[in-house]
């Protein structure tokens, strides 16, 4: 019997939008992505995914993000086969067992109690994983996470549903508790008027859902987040629009984003940013 989910929260539901996202991806003659654990996962949760309507175009897109994210994880584990790895608002996504990291890994997915108890209902147990129920705007959500190790710190969608301030306190923690590090995360840019009436004019769907919990204005300059922590230092921003994987988007998302890559604003609207403290 598929899982019951009807107590969970808006926030919590956006672990279903970007979960259906991946798995739509996947149903795809050229996958991004290929995550058959998110096709996995639909199918045992009690949910009206059809109802959130989400466009072609941001199906690859939340699967190509992933996919960047992975890489640069990958990256990380294989210059550091002893890293810990810190996945903030962990959602339904399982970037591990695409990962696949060496052994000495220890993989921390951190989210709200009810989607890490539904991840554990989901998921089978790997040993390398650990699963944290917490609240992430809390200040002791690092509590127990081993420092004193190479660490990256990953987030995926999760800050546009936190206000600037709780970014910023968010990060400062993170660089407070490890010490040094690496941060990185997909970012949407700077959210303008225009951006915020589309969200408000755009069908149903997905859209009724972000609308509620949509919280950040995001910034342009990916320095930004370097004068809210003197800590921080960028290293790549990684744009999107540039990525081969483009040329699998549906024709007109595909012209769309390849001339929005030739503009540097537009192109920044959707990218990873990775930081090292």
């Amino acid at each position: 019997m598929p899982i019951a989910v009807t107590e969970f929260s808006p926030v919590e539901q956006t672990a279903f939008l970007t979960a259906y996202a991946r798995a739509l991806d996947n149903r795809a003659p050229t996958p991004i992505l290929t995550d058959e654990f998110s096709e996995r996962v639909v199918g045992l949760i009690d949910y009206d995914f059809a109802g959130l309507r989400i466009p072609a175009n941001v199906v690859r897109q939340t699967a190509l993000r992933a996919k960047m994210l992975d890489q640069r994880v990958r990256d990380y584990v294989a210059a550091h086969p002893d890293a810990v790895i810190v996945d903030l608002g962990a959602g339904l996504n399982e970037p591990l067992a695409r990962v696949r990291p060496p052994a000495g890994v220890d993989w921390y997915s951190i989210d709200l109690p009810r989607v890490i108890a539904l991840r554990g209902a989901l998921l089978p147990e790997v040993a390398a994983e650990h699963a944290v129920a917490a609240d992430l705007t809390a200040p002791d959500w690092a509590a127990g996470i081993p420092v004193g190790r190479p660490t990256m710190v990953i987030a995926d969608g999760l800050f546009a549903f936190l206000s600037q301030a709780q970014v910023v306190e968010l990060i400062g923690a993170a660089i407070d508790h490890f010490g040094t590090g690496e941060l990185t995360f997909n970012d949407y840019g700077k959210v303008g008027a225009l951006s915020s009436l589309g969200m408000k004019l755009a069908p149903r769907g997905m859209f009724s859902l972000l609308r509620q919990v949509w919280a950040n204005p995001g910034f342009s300059d990916p320095h930004t987040p370097e004068r809210w922590d003197l800590r921080l230092r960028l290293v790549e921003q990684a744009c999107l629009a540039h990525a081969a994987e483009v040329d699998a988007f549906p024709g007109p998302a595909r012209a769309a984003t390849r001339v929005a890559g030739r503009f540097k604003a537009l192109a920044g609207r959707a990218r990873v940013l990775r930081y090292k403290f």
